[in-house]
């Protein structure tokens, strides 16, 4: 017959490590997540022409995420103009290869409007993530030069 304290040493030992290792399984689950986006206009508003600095932040997610590992990066800056760049990387190895966690650029707005700027993480022709921010440029002195 088995000593029921045994049993209930037995339980607790086995609830105490399920608690324990929940964490473990929670950062596991939060790596095999796919990282999100985060865009941030500086200014947000001015007079025109505004010089703007954008800033992206990648958050959460494995450092060696695949499809953001090496991207081809778009930005839509909404007055007809659109910039692009890719890099020249060394082959993706899991477990090894890291994904970059900022990315930022300039751009001047040279007439008054309400602009959607949009940033695009791309693998050969397909989005993989996107975010987009808004900004408003009022009529200013030299509008237009």
């Amino acid at each position: 017959m088995t000593d029921p304290r045994r049993a209930l040493y037995t339980i607790a030992a086995l609830a105490a490590a399920l608690v324990a290792s929940g964490p473990l399984w929670a950062a596991q689950r939060d790596a095999d997540k796919k990282p999100s986006l985060s865009l941030k206009a500086n200014p947000p508003a001015g007079f025109a022409p505004l010089r703007v600095h954008l800033t992206v932040d990648v958050r959460g997610g494995a450092n060696d995420y695949a499809e953001f590992y090496c991207p081809t990066v778009q930005w839509d800056w909404d007055d007809g103009t659109i910039s692009e760049n890719s890099e020249d990387c060394e082959p993706y190895e899991a477990g090894k290869s890291t994904i970059q966690r900022r990315y930022s650029a300039d751009h001047t707005f040279r007439l008054s409007g309400d602009y959607r700027l949009s940033f695009r993480i791309k693998q050969k022709d397909k989005v993989i993530a996107a975010t987009t921010t808004t900004l408003t440029v009022r009529a200013g002195a030299n509008e237009g030069f």
